[in-house]
């Protein structure tokens, strides 16, 4: 299968700080994968290189046959990215459907304002929010402000979903919500990247895990297989971890 992300040879420095450091990466249409790694990892960084926010110092990256690295933000998004953000930040006084519609005419590529509120209108049924549609966005609890969040990156129409720690201060509960929602949104043909710190989150969503340390790719490959390598568990999961995985049947 054609690959629909590319990443060869990606780095980016801050002066002397190098935050990613040569990383090869391809996704293929359809997967969902989870991209794990400690504080510092790198993480949040690539997310920044692949969706246009910092340009990567060194290396190409390919998006559905064309390069990407250096396009401003806004024509990655038209091209088919969409992400979230760790710190979800809707506009407070705008209606939740109005936040939506906004993306969609301005992200995703719709003509007129009412094209955009209908769309608004889909986004935010299939994410669970029609009662709250009209209401003030800032009024969401934060599990609303998440999905929110989702509802507005479904409105780009993204072909890729990056998905940065969706699920950060969210109670058993809701993350479970949350996880039915991801699964729900791959379910529609949506390449989705989970960046998380919920192990168990990235081992019921996800078939592939990408783990960086240091800037650095040190593992990728089907998610049980690299939660049992020894290079992760020293890294990022800790032999605590691991040993209650394997207690558990994991």
């Amino acid at each position: 299968m054609t690959a629909l992300l590319t990443l060869d040879d990606v780095s980016r420095r801050f002066g002397g700080l190098v935050a990613l450091d040569g990383v090869s990466l391809s996704l293929k249409a359809g997967e969902v994968i989870g991209l794990i790694g400690p504080n510092g990892a790198g993480k949040t960084t690539f997310v920044n290189v692949v969706t246009g926010v910092l340009k990567p110092s060194r290396g190409t990256i390919v998006f559905d046959g064309h390069r990407i690295d250096g396009l401003r933000p806004d024509r990655v998004a038209r091209a088919g990215i969409a992400r979230t953000f760790q710190i979800v930040q809707p506009f407070p006084r705008l209606s939740v459907r109005d936040n939506v519609a906004a993306a969609a005419l301005f992200a995703g590529g719709l003509a007129t304002p009412a094209e955009a509120a209908r769309a608004a209108d889909t986004h935010l049924a299939f994410c669970g929010l029609t009662r709250e549609a009209d209401k003030p966005a800032g009024s969401l609890t934060l599990a609303g402000r998440k999905r929110l969040e989702l509802a507005k990156s479904l409105a780009a129409q993204p072909k890729l979903l990056l998905l940065d720690e969706v699920n950060a201060g969210l109670n058993s509960a809701e993350v479970d919500d949350a996880l039915r929602l991801i699964q729900a949104i791959a379910g529609k043909g949506i390449t989705v990247l989970l960046i998380e710190h919920l192990m168990k989150v990235v081992a019921r969503a996800c078939s592939r895990l990408v783990v960086l340390h240091q800037g650095r790719l040190v593992a990728d490959g089907p998610t049980e297989a690299v939660m049992r390598d020894e290079g992760v568990i020293e890294a990022y999961l800790g032999r605590r971890y691991a040993e209650r995985q394997k207690g558990a049947g994991i």
